[in-house]
């Protein structure tokens, strides 16, 4: 039976923009594993309840059905050694886990307010009020002040990518020669902003770009 990958859709089921998904989706090309998407929207809790939450993404493969982004990656590391590492040895494990934390508590908050106006607009009518209700409590905002914001953000969102543009203008990958789960965080991170924001995040020709297609076209995606 062929994996099967629960996955974050627009109302458009062709745009698929959760960080999180996407992550996965790159550690399923690394290692190799072909898989099939299964479109999932917000607030559709009864399709994903037999894996005892109500999260994406959810990984079924064969029996076992997985949970959560991190804990994903960690299981095809294990089940499928005999394919590329998506983590290389210890020091390189723990380095990642560092990367992890950066994104989601640095990257992702700066990203996150120049996208949610332009994600409500793009899920399904009947998932908008629970993201408005949730986010907006997430950010102590609304939704049309974080939009007013933009100004204000766009300079900080700036600062946070300056760690990420002077290494890859020394090294192809984040995990140096070829790519690694490290590079899957962030590029699920900045994927989600190219997919949601109404303007364009980064600067044309930017390395940014170049990493992020390069990452594409090793995966063949």
């Amino acid at each position: 039976m062929k994996r099967k990958l629960y996955d974050l859709a627009a109302a458009d089921e062709s745009v698929r923009f959760s960080p999180y998904c996407w992550r996965v989706k790159l550690a399923l090309a690394h290692k190799n594993l072909p898989f099939d998407t299964v479109a999932w929207h917000f607030t559709e809790d009864e399709k994903i309840a037999f894996s005892g939450q109500a999260k994406v993404p959810v990984l079924v493969d064969g029996k076992k059905v997985v949970f959560d982004s991190y804990a994903i990656a960690e299981y095809l590391e294990e089940t499928y050694v005999n394919e590329p590492s998506l983590f290389g040895d210890a020091a390189q494990a723990g380095l990642t886990r560092f990367v992890k934390h950066w994104a989601e508590d640095t990257l992702h908050p700066a990203i996150g307010r120049l996208v949610l106006p332009g994600i409500f607009a793009m899920i399904r009518p009947d998932s908008q009020a629970y993201f408005r209700r949730t986010r907006e409590a997430m950010y102590g905002m609304t939704l049309e002040e974080i939009s007013s914001g933009r100004a204000a953000y766009e300079p900080v969102f700036r600062t946070v990518l300056k760690p990420l543009r002077r290494t890859l203008e020394m090294q192809p990958f984040l995990a140096g020669a070829g790519p690694a789960f490290a590079d899957h965080i962030v590029f699920g991170a900045l994927q989600w902003g190219r997919l949601t924001c109404p303007f364009a995040l980064l600067e044309g020709e930017d390395v940014i770009e170049g990493w992020m297609a390069r990452l594409l076209e090793t995966y063949g995606i």
